[in-house]
């Protein structure tokens, strides 16, 4: 071989061998994230679930690449972004923001692992065989919201003793939460004898309407907890001042942005939780074989700031409970 010839192939062969190595690495996983929120409502369960992946050596961008998909608040968006996801040959679903969103991922796939973060219970709602035993290719972490509906009652009753008339709204496009609100007005009523004013609301003008109709009615409380009031939650705010109607939810971001006070699973406990349950379905682990968790974190946060508008004191009794009081 002449030498010339000889410093080509070598030349050669030294350029391709990069690009064999790096053929021969194993692709980087893709996790799906499919929530029913938007990305701007849902900064801090996110970064949570960022710490769960952490803490099972996975960091976006450096061994694990993330495909969001963000509904707005339109529940009725969640099958067609479920089935991109699952066109895309993700390695693991992450969903949340509603149970509509999680049986649209469900339905589409039975072989993509899913993982669900949700605050209804998911044997009753048909998305998992039993909490100890998932089965199908479906697990996650319950908040169990029909429980802490009830609660929200206790508190509003706590809050305002005197008051014999509530209000309840409700979003008709999301049965199961709907549900869950009619078990808490139910059990509030037969405990304290409360009287519910049950208003629905799925459109931003119904939200305006059902916050006047509250008004008109003189209750003394509104109660709301939905995916779709989460995407909501500035509207929720500004119409509470407006019309003096103070509104507990089951958010602490809804707080953050002025209604008076939540109590709720942590939102941030349920992600970072998801987020250890992703990282071990990218480990090797099945989600048959993972039961569902259960929340074991609440709480209870108030705007002291919004009482002070609304012209409400907090009894020192509820404020001592507080795990957060914005000031």
């Amino acid at each position: 071989m002449k030498r010339r010839e000889f410093i080509t192939l070598a030349s050669a062969a030294a350029a391709a061998w990069p690009l064999t190595a790096r053929a021969q690495q194993p692709a980087m996983p893709v996790i799906g994230v499919l929530n029913g929120v938007s990305a701007a409502d849902w900064v801090h369960p996110m970064a949570a679930f960022h710490r769960g992946l952490g803490e099972m050596g996975f960091v976006e961008g450096r061994n694990v690449a993330i495909e969001y998909r963000w509904a707005g608040g339109q529940l009725d968006r969640t099958p067609a972004l479920a089935a991109d996801l699952i066109n895309r040959k993700v390695a693991v679903i992450l969903v949340g923001g509603g149970v509509p969103g999680i049986r649209a991922v469900i339905a589409q796939t039975k072989t993509t692992p899913i993982v669900f973060t949700t605050n209804t219970d998911p044997v009753a709602a048909g998305l998992v065989a039993s909490l100890n035993r998932p089965g199908g290719n479906a697990t996650g972490v319950t908040g169990l919201g029909g429980e802490l509906a009830a609660k929200r009652h206790e508190l509003l009753h706590e809050l305002i003793p005197t008051a014999k008339k509530f209000a309840v709204l409700v979003n008709p496009n999301n049965p199961d939460t709907m549900q869950e609100a009619m078990q808490g007005v139910q059990a509030a009523v037969r405990r304290f004898g409360l009287e519910f004013v049950v208003l629905r609301a799925g459109t931003p003008d119904e939200v305006e309407t059902a916050f006047a109709i509250a008004m008109e009615q003189r209750v003394a409380w509104l109660s709301a907890h939905d995916v779709y009031f989460e995407s909501r939650r500035e509207q929720f705010a500004a119409l509470g001042l407006r019309h003096a109607l103070p509104t507990i939810s089951g958010s602490r971001d809804s707080v953050r942005a002025g209604t008076l006070v939540c109590y709720g699973s942590d939102a941030a406990d349920l992600y970072r939780r998801a987020g250890v349950y992703v990282g071990r379905i990218l480990k090797g682990d099945k989600p048959a074989d993972l039961p569902v968790e259960q929340s074991t974190k609440f709480e209870l946060v108030i705007n002291l700031k919004t009482a002070k508008a609304l012209g409400l004191a907090i009894p020192e009794s509820i404020l001592l409970r507080a795990d957060e009081v914005i000031e």
